[in-house]
């Protein structure tokens, strides 16, 4: 496969190219790399002897490249799968679950809204459920912390702000509770906004320098020198409270994570592994100069807490492959640690990664091929088996 790499402004200009030397002649943030049929950067294949869309391809026979299961229940490829590669932080975000999708894109589609307008909530009428796989450390902030912990930080801030929302939460420590205090938050404008920033910016500072960003566990994560950072990368931008609501967690390389659909979470820094829906539906909620419906989002968002030890997500173990169990039918991932002849069967279209050491592919015809770390590989539904010989982890994303 030949891939598409966006250049977002948040990304790393150098982690890729050191993982995985794909090279970065130009210097420009090499944000993500694409591997899939999503129309905002399909991937090429060979195919005999001609380049062709991925796309083009599968639409060709979407039977024998998807399998039947597939084809009739998606209609595409079901996922997009990324190496993705933060330097700066990721805006907050909120994915829609299926229903709301639907009817929400229909709603735009008959309104009129340009599909590129900048404020487009729903791109297509798709969930967005994700997994994220650690290759270097990882921070990212995932779910709503419980409710007591909310209302003791914001309580540690004691800003008069905040004073009535924050009375009418300790009043109803509900998930109702939680989302009016949230949409509150976000709604802030002029001077209101700008006071509790700054008091927000002088007790961050002033807390951070006394300690030191190191570890994984909620108890010690450093959430106010993460504020006093990502303040320097979004200024003036309400979602600075959000680790004061949110999980914040970092993912030592080999943990993975899933994302579900309504729930707020973002990517902070770090590469990574990404597989989701074949979607682009995103409803913001800050650190981003975009477009934010704050009463949409808060229609889309689930405020149940998420306990910190449910966070990680456990693979099932079985020869040398770490199965990671998704709650949805779009994707599954898995890691293959190390591969002697090893025969794997297929039921659906998938796409083979290499991560550490080159990988030898040989199909049951007796074609065979040499994909190099960092090279992606598409397997159509209709090969049934084929044959890994790999001294490294390589990355299976399948449906």
């Amino acid at each position: 496969m030949t891939n598409v790499i966006q250049h977002y402004a948040w990304g790393s200009t150098s982690s890729i190219n050191q993982l995985f030397d794909i090279k970065n002649p130009s210097g420009e943030p090499q944000a993500e790399v694409w591997m899939g049929a999503h129309s905002n950067g399909c991937s090429t294949v060979g195919y005999g002897d001609y380049a062709t869309k991925l796309s083009t391809l599968i639409d060709c026979n979407q039977t024998l490249f998807l399998s039947g299961r597939v084809a009739n229940r998606f209609g595409e490829l079901p996922y997009l799968f990324k190496i993705l590669a933060a330097e700066k932080a990721l805006s907050i975000q909120v994915h829609p679950n299926k229903a709301q999708a639907e009817q929400g894109f229909a709603l735009e589609q008959q309104q009129g809204i340009p599909l590129d307008a900048g404020n487009r909530n729903y791109k297509d009428p798709n969930h967005k459920p994700e997994l994220v796989y650690a290759l270097t450390q990882y921070q990212a902030m995932n779910g709503f912390r419980s409710i007591e912990q909310i209302i003791a930080n914001f309580n540690q801030l004691a800003i008069t702000e905040f004073e009535t929302w924050l009375d009418a939460l300790q009043a109803n420590p509900t998930p109702q509770g939680l989302a009016t205090f949230f949409s509150a938050l976000l709604s802030m404008t002029g001077q209101t906004k700008e006071q509790a920033l700054a008091k927000l910016s002088d007790y961050a500072r002033r807390y951070s320098t006394h300690y030191v960003k190191h570890s994984a566990s909620q108890s010690d994560a450093p959430v106010f020198a993460l504020i006093a950072e990502l303040e320097q990368q979004y200024p003036g931008d309400v979602g600075l409270f959000a680790p004061l609501l949110l999980n914040v967690i970092t993912l030592q390389p080999g943990q993975a994570m899933f994302l579900d659909a309504e729930t707020p979470h973002a990517y902070i820094k770090g590469t990574g592994l990404e597989i989701m829906a074949n979607s682009d539906n995103v409803l913001r909620a800050g650190l981003t100069p975009k477009y934010i419906d704050v009463e949409e989002l808060i229609a889309c968002t689930r405020f149940d807490e998420k306990p910190f030890d449910s966070l990680l997500l456990q693979p099932n173990e079985a020869d040398d492959i770490l199965d990671y169990p998704t709650p949805v039918d779009d994707f599954k991932f898995a890691i293959i640690q190390r591969s002697h002849q090893r025969v794997m069967h297929t039921n659906s279209a998938e796409i083979l990664l290499p991560l550490d050491h080159s990988m030898t592919l040989t199909h049951q015809d007796g074609e065979s091929s040499v994909i190099e770390k960092g090279q992606s590989v598409f397997i159509p539904a209709y090969a049934q088996s084929y044959q890994i010989e790999c001294a490294g982890r390589v990355a299976r994303a399948y449906s």
